[in-house]
């Protein structure tokens, strides 16, 4: 008894104290020194005002705002990644499960009869009658496989990794359906903004042919004239009505991202902000932390790193310990007597001899799979450098462009006035002045097109830096593991 004793205290503790297999370490990535897109920002100033989770409260909108708090609610991919991280939860309780005893009862009642004829006493009498016997037994049987290789914690390892995985997509799903709402609303917003834009120039083309009419009808000018008023007009009208198609097809997108359908979601028209803001970045390896998707890809290494160690274990025998108690008899008030009582004890151990290299090739398959992910983060990695590299620099040319065109918007204005008049003391004929209301139409759709442009490539700065997101918010293994209790 003294030995088995010895046994049970042992084992244990071997259990916790070896695991096979490699440790996880993070592999290095090439990270560079900074930005290159990232010379000549101003540093951002702070704004303790914001909910650091809501990054597109820096754009002051109150409307996108709204919409944007209905992703996490009522977005049904997010809720899709939300189940998959409490699927992965659940897997670590499964897994866990394992480093425990198992524990069965059971119950039952046997009757019998013996041969034999009847007596005047009836059943279970003497003299030849027939005896009935009832036998009652209650038994309780326990196993525990012990992890003394560590398989089990190497698979509750690479479950809580997945679990972190699972926390990493939600956030990237999360940021994903936000900065694509944000995206198709400052689109929105710009057809509002095209539509305002195309009503002025219908109203200033009106005023036009006012002018040409009454000079036709002082007999100044041609007919011709009238006709080619009438047919800018017309055609300016005509885009008008075509501004509405494009719109309700962002309208029905921003209702999807939301969780609605298309008829219960409507949005009312609003120009699209003049102010893009600007969040510089700051030292690439940030990157590393403030991005779920890099932290996801991270965390999927350890996952398979983990794998790595169940495989080897498989090398090496399983123990297992076993015990098993049972009272037999009758009647059932004297169940319980020692007399009754039936118990063992017991441990085994079993190894595999011969597999036809199934071993080696698993640990191999699992070596393979950990260099593939290992090659998958840093190219995530890689990604999210050029994602921020491409958004800087389109903010800074488009900056730039945005200058620019602003004069040739100016200028081109001015020269409609300056043609108008012109056209009016009859020096000039009426296709210069249509030729420069033509000019300053495109231009001024062009410069609504550059702040479109510029508005969304700020949206792709704040994904590409993680939308205010931080590693540190990834799930830890103690709660992860707190959500599983040992005890039912």
């Amino acid at each position: 008894m003294k030995r088995l004793n010895v046994v049970l205290f042992v084992l244990p503790v071997l259990a916790a104290g070896c695991m096979v297999g490699p440790d996880y370490k993070r592999p290095d990535v090439p990270v560079p020194p900074e930005f290159k897109e990232n010379a000549g920002w101003k540093p951002s100033q702070p704004r303790d005002d914001i909910d650091k989770g809501a990054w597109w409260s820096v754009y002051n909108d109150p409307e996108l705002d709204r919409l944007e708090r209905m992703v996490e609610v009522s977005n049904q991919t997010v809720k899709q990644f939300e189940a998959q991280y409490r699927n992965a939860v659940a897997l670590v309780g499964e897994a866990r499960a394992s480093l425990f005893p198992t524990a069965t009862a059971s119950a039952g009642v046997t009757q019998s009869r013996g041969g034999g004829g009847f007596s005047s006493s009836g059943i279970g009498g003497t003299g030849g009658g027939r005896s009935s016997t009832t036998i009652y037994t209650l038994s309780g049987n326990a196993t525990w496989n012990l992890d003394v290789w560590g398989r089990v914690r190497r698979q509750i390892e690479s479950n809580v990794a997945e679990a972190q995985v699972g926390a990493g997509d939600l956030a990237n799903a999360k940021l994903s359906a936000q900065a694509t709402l944000a995206t198709d609303y400052f689109d929105l917003r710009a057809e509002d903004s095209l539509e305002q834009l195309l009503r002025e120039t219908v109203a200033a083309y009106q005023r036009a042919l006012d002018i040409v009419q009454n000079q036709y009808r002082a007999g100044t000018m041609a007919s011709s004239d009238v006709v080619t008023a009438q047919a800018q007009l017309e055609s300016a009208k005509a885009q008008l009505v075509g501004v509405g198609v494009q719109r309700q097809q962002y309208e029905h997108a921003i209702a999807m991202l939301t969780g609605h359908a298309p008829s219960e979601l409507t949005i009312a028209p609003a120009p699209l902000t003049s102010v893009v803001p600007v969040l510089p970045a700051g030292l690439p390896s940030t990157l590393l932390e403030r991005r779920p998707d890099i932290a996801a890809a991270e965390r999927q290494m350890q996952e398979e790193n983990a794998l790595i160690g169940v495989q080897v274990a498989a090398y090496y025998p399983d123990i297992s310990l076993s015990a098993l108690g049972e009272f037999t008899g009758s009647p059932l008030g004297a169940l319980f007597n020692a007399g009754n009582r039936v118990w063992s004890l017991g441990a085994s151990a079993a190894e595999t001899l011969y597999s036809g290299g199934l071993r080696p090739a698993a640990v191999r398959a699992a070596q393979a799979t950990y260099d593939q992910y290992v090659a998958v983060y840093r190219q995530t990695v890689l990604t999210a450098f050029q994602q921020v590299e491409d958004a800087l620099s389109n903010l800074r040319i488009l900056e730039r462009q945005a200058a620019a065109e602003a004069i040739a918007v100016a200028s081109t204005r001015k020269a409609v006035e300056v043609e108008l008049n012109a056209y009016r003391a009859g020096t000039v004929a009426y296709t210069s002045v249509i030729t420069e209301q033509t000019l300053l139409l495109g231009n001024q759709q062009t410069a609504l097109s550059i702040q479109q442009s510029r508005l969304v490539a700020s949206v792709a700065l704040i994904e590409a830096l993680g939308g205010g997101w931080s590693a540190s918010q990834l799930p830890k293994r103690a709660p992860i593991i707190d959500v599983n209790p040992v005890f039912p």
